[in-house]
């Protein structure tokens, strides 16, 4: 019999890990997936493309963006967006919003990003204005699910 309460023990332990931590892991892993949709739609429609990018005859949009440096940058904008009020909030989303475009600019210097005559960084801010909203709104609604 104590063979079996310790091993109920750790898996205990491992679903209230799960469970206390998971809103993050969805959150995430759903701002990858749609930061990777976006790209893909707007590559595909030949707005943008990243010249230089992980394995480019596979994917046409950057992989090691959208699966390492978003999700890392993701959960550090859910831990910090979790600690502010509202209006701090709504600052930290605009500023995030005013450096995207600065973002792509720097990306375009060393080849990394390259953008279509049409294309216009006010879209950069207003779409990341979406999609950290969008983000932050899902985490919100995860965590109320969970505490019901």
């Amino acid at each position: 019999m104590k063979h079996w309460k310790s091993s109920n023990s750790r898996q205990w332990r491992k679903l209230s890990y799960l469970n206390r931590h998971s809103p993050y892991f969805v959150t995430i892993a759903i701002a990858a997936l749609l930061g990777t949709f976006l790209d893909f739609y707007y590559v595909s429609n030949g707005y943008y493309e990243f010249p230089i990018r992980p394995f480019p005859e596979v994917f046409s949009v950057n992989i090691g963006f959208t699966f390492f440096i978003l999700p890392f940058m993701t959960w550090l904008y859910l831990l910090l967006m979790k600690k502010i009020n509202k209006i701090e909030r709504l600052i930290v989303i605009l500023m995030i919003c005013f450096l995207v475009p600065l973002g792509e600019m720097i990306s375009e210097k060393f080849g990394f990003f390259s953008h279509a005559n049409t294309w216009n960084h006010s879209s950069s801010f207003i779409g990341y204005f979406l999609y950290l909203i969008i983000i932050w709104k899902l985490f919100q609604s995860l965590n109320k699910s969970r505490d019901l």
